[in-house]
């Protein structure tokens, strides 16, 4: 089938006042600048803006109502899977077409899914379970540790030994990713609790990179995002805690900093009022002093909103980030993270871009998102375009 798309074009660099896409299978064969280009297609769409498809490249498919640690783990895996299908659709018909699953049950399983044509939605980087320490970040403590680690969807790991062979068992489940937690969350007395240390990091990091695989990491505070930087990982995630020494540490080597900060808009519950204190203030910080120091240094910053399908974190409202990031960036940098930047943070070689040869992932948007990002809500999405086929975006339910 050949496909034209007509309109205003951001590339995922640079934007054409005027332009032709024209996508043939799944494949975008031309790039046309200019008056409108007229060429046979079974299909002409013409649009506000033509734009890459959008990237989350930090998200997790529970298919949780209650979002904590526990539910995460003992929810029914039924429910999971009935829910994250769901999720999948909402997704790409928000304008997303990849995402990036750093830790679930049934990530691996959605995109095995999704690519045989069996459920809609986005292709998914996936990692599998993710790698977390004994008694750390997503270990349920209130459970039995060997009930805890059955129902987990970590694999714990105590040891460089142990963490190569977890990386071996990620990859065993189909991981195209490998997340770790580099740090813990808040504790009571004011302080971050311990994730990896670097010798084992060095070991997951070494282990996947011989794979092919890129790691992402869970990272707050200096302790952890100086691990992370020595170790060799290639995105870290959240980051709270940066400063300058750390900031210029992760330009040097090309690592992705992925702040995602329309996570930390959510309201957070804890029977811990000094942990809840001390989370607020880094939270607070992460807003301010943190993403100034990470756009002075010019890091690459990518999308990603740590939502996990739950009633305060939906899947479907993930453009949130990218109206955030506009705080600090001008709104093109803030559409460049969420398509370019963001696929080359995945690691991704054929996406991102509005290019010829280039997989034709494209979203047709109502409105102007380099005006005001708020266009890129899933209410300005017309038509959305993953491989060559085109789906119905939740802007355009008025049509047939």
């Amino acid at each position: 089938m050949k496909l034209t798309l007509i309109g205003k074009i951001f590339d995922g660099e640079r934007v054409i006042p005027k332009g032709t896409v024209v996508v043939e299978d799944d494949k975008i064969v031309d790039v046309i600048e200019g008056e409108e280009n007229s060429r046979a297609s079974s299909k002409t769409i013409y649009a506000d803006l033509i734009m890459p498809g959008l990237i989350d490249a930090h998200l997790h498919f529970f298919g949780v109502e209650e979002d904590n640690v526990l539910s995460w783990n003992i929810v029914n895996e039924i429910d999971v899977a009935i829910r994250s299908t769901r999720d999948m659709e909402t997704l790409l018909r928000s304008g997303f077409t990849t995402v990036r699953d750093l830790g679930s049950k049934v990530a691996v399983r959605l995109d095995r899914l999704q690519r045989r044509g069996e459920i809609i939605g986005p292709r998914v980087i996936a990692s599998g379970y993710s790698l977390a320490i004994t008694g750390g970040n997503d270990d349920p403590k209130e459970l039995p540790l060997d009930f805890a680690q059955s129902i987990s969807y970590s694999f714990y790991c105590d040891s460089p030994y142990e963490c190569r062979k977890a990386v071996r068992k990620a990859i065993r489940q189909g991981a195209t990713v490998i997340k770790v937690y580099s740090s813990g969350a808040f504790s009571q007395g004011g302080r971050i609790l311990p994730g990896f240390a670097l010798d084992e990091l060095k070991a997951i990091v070494e282990e996947s990179h011989r794979a092919g695989l890129l790691v992402a990491s869970h990272a707050y505070g200096k302790e952890a995002l100086m691990n992370s930087i020595m170790a060799g990982v290639d995105t870290i995630e959240h980051g709270l805690g940066l400063d300058e020494e750390t900031a210029q540490m992760i330009k040097e080597r090309g690592i992705c900093y992925i702040p995602t900060l329309a996570t930390y808009q959510i309201p957070f519950e804890s029977v811990n009022p000094e942990a809840k204190m001390y989370r607020e203030e880094m939270i607070r910080r992460h807003f301010n002093e943190d993403m100034k120091i990470a756009v002075e240094h010019g890091l690459k910053i990518a999308t990603g909103t740590d939502y996990v399908g739950s009633k305060k974190r939906p899947h479907g409202q993930n453009y949130i980030e990218a109206v955030l990031l506009s705080r600090y960036m001008s709104n093109i940098d803030a559409l460049r993270a969420s398509t370019s930047v963001a696929s080359e943070c995945l690691g991704l070689r054929n996406v991102g871009y509005i290019r010829a040869g280039f997989k034709a992932d494209l979203i047709a948007v109502r409105g102007d998102p380099l005006a005001s990002l708020e266009e890129l809500s899933p209410s300005h999405i017309m038509y959305v375009v993953k491989d060559g086929k085109i789906y119905r975006g939740y802007g355009n339910y008025s049509e047939e």
